[in-house]
C-alpha cells in the first residue's frame, strides 16, 4: 500500500480529462522495501456518480488492466471506504491493490483507489437480457445471489462491514466465468450496537422497510433484504419494488408483503408511531412470480424479504439453502460446458458456522478432497 509521503501524482483538472492521462505513484518505500515506480495510463470512464468517477486503466509497466475510483478527500478525515477496503480478502469482495492521492490545479485533493477491474455488473447483464425479451437462466440466476450471500457472509461476520448499498450497479460479473464479486463500498460501515446511523442510505428500489421507517439502529439485515430483492429482480427480469419515492417504496413493499402489523413495525423502528396504514393483504408469493418458478427460488424470496429484521435468513444460511443445491451438484457445468467458477474456497466465514450448517455447505466430495484436516480445522471453530 502506497504511503502517503510517498504519493506522487500529476496536477490534473477536476475530474477533468481522464482518459489519455498518464498517472504515476511510487509505491513501497517501507521497512527497506525498494521504492518502485507504478504508472497508470487511463483508457476511459466506467462509472461516475455523486463521489466522483471510475475509470479503466491499464499499468504500464506490468500491462495489467485496473480499476481507478477517483474521489474528492476532504483534508480533515480518512476516507471510510478506503479504512474498510484494506481490511477485506474475499474471493466475492472486490480487492484493492494500493492507493494514492492526486491534486488539480485548483489544489483539491483526490483519493486513488486502485481495485481489480472485472468487465461487467449485474445491472448490465440484466439489461443485456431485458433488452432480448429473455429471463436470465435459472443457473445463473443462482450462480450470481450464491456469490452475493458468500460475499456478504464474510462482510458481516468476518468483517463486520454492512454494505448499505447493495444492488445490481454494484456486483460485478465477469462474463468468462461468472464470477462474481461485490464492490462499491462508499456507503459501507462497520454497525456499532447502540450507535445510531442514518436511515436515509441505501438506493431505493432495494431499500429495506425499516430504513424508510426511519430507524437509526439497524443491522446488517438490510443487506439481506437488497440481496432479496436483488435475487427477486434476476427471476423477474425487473425490480419488485420500482417505487418512485420512498412513501412509494413503501406502497410497492405493502403491495407484496401486505400492511405490516404493530409488532412488525415495532421490530424494525420502535419509536415509530404512526399506525395510519390502508389494510392490505398480502400477495402470495407465488403469485408475485410465474407459474414456471420453482418452489425453492419463491421460498428463498420469502425468507430473505421480512418485515422483521431478525427474521430474515442470515448470509450464511441463504448459501444452504435448496436452490442452490444445484450449484452443490458435482456434474454442475456453466451452460457452455465450462466448470462452475470456485464455490467452497470459504474463508474465515464458516467460523461459528454450526457443524450441520457447514455439512450443508461443503459437498461430500470437496470434504474428500480436504480431508480429515479440513473437519479438525473446523470443529476448532465451531
Amino acid at each position: 500500500m502506497a504511503d502517503d509521503k510517498e504519493m506522487s501524482a500529476p496536477v490534473m483538472d477536476r475530474n477533468g480529462a481522464v482518459t489519455g492521462h498518464i498517472i504515476s505513484t511510487t509505491i513501497g518505500g517501507k521497512n527497506g522495501e525498494p521504492k518502485q515506480t507504478v504508472s497508470y495510463m487511463a483508457e476511459r470512464v466506467v462509472g461516475t456518480g455523486s463521489f466522483g468517477i471510475v475509470f479503466q486503466a491499464k499499468c504500464i509497466e506490468t500491462g495489467e488492466t485496473v480499476a481507478i475510483k477517483k474521489v474528492l478527500q476532504d483534508r480533515r478525515y480518512k476516507n471510510r471506504e478506503l479504512q474498510l477496503m484494506r481490511t477485506m480478502d474475499h474471493p466475492n469482495v472486490v480487492s484493492l491493490k494500493h492507493c494514492f492521492f492526486s491534486t488539480t490545479s485548483q489544489n483539491e485533493l483526490f483519493l486513488n483507489l486502485v481495485m481489480e477491474y472485472v468487465p461487467e455488473t449485474m445491472f448490465r447483464v440484466l439489461k443485456h437480457y431485458s433488452d432480448m425479451n429473455q429471463k436470465m437462466p435459472l443457473i445463473y440466476v443462482k450462480l450470481y445471489t450464491y456469490q452475493i450471500f458468500r460475499g456478504l457472509a464474510y462482510m458481516h461476520s468476518v468483517a463486520g462491514v454492512c454494505h448499505r448499498d447493495l444492488k445490481p450497479q454494484n456486483v460485478l460479473v465477469d462474463p468468462q466465468t461468472h464470477h462474481v464479486k461485490i464492490c462499491d463500498f462508499g456507503s459501507a460501515k462497520v454497525l456499532v450496537r447502540g450507535e445510531a446511523n442514518i436511515s436515509y442510505i441505501c438506493s431505493r428500489f432495494y431499500r429495506a422497510p425499516e430504513l424508510i421507517f426511519g430507524a437509526t439502529e439497524y443491522t446488517t439485515s438490510i443487506d439481506i433484504w437488497s440481496a432479496g430483492c436483488v435475487l427477486a429482480e434476476l427471476l423477474l427480469g425487473q425490480p419488485l419494488f420500482p417505487g418512485e419515492n420512498a412513501v412509494g417504496q413503501l406502497v410497492e413493499i405493502i403491495k407484496v408483503l401486505g400492511t405490516p402489523t404493530r409488532e412488525e413495525i415495532r421490530c424494525m423502528n420502535p419509536s415509530y408511531n404512526d399506525f395510519k396504514f390502508p389494510q392490505i393483504k398480502a400477495h402470495p408469493w407465488h403469485k408475485v412470480f410465474h407459474k414456471r418458478m420453482p418452489p425453492e427460488a419463491i421460498d428463498l424470496a420469502s425468507r430473505l424479504l421480512q418485515y422483521s429484521p431478525n427474521l430474515r435468513c442470515t448470509a450464511l444460511e441463504a448459501c444452504a439453502h435448496p436452490f442452490f443445491d444445484e450449484l452443490r451438484e458435482p456434474n454442475t457445468r456453466l451452460p457452455n460446458g465450462r466448470p462452475l467458477p470456485p464455490l467452497f474456497n470459504f474463508k474465515q466465514e464458516l467460523s461459528g458456522a454450526s457443524p450441520d450448517l457447514i455439512n450443508k455447505l461443503i459437498p461430500d466430495r470437496i470434504k474428500r478432497q480436504m480431508g480429515l484436516q479440513f473437519f479438525t480445522s473446523y470443529e476448532g471453530m465451531t
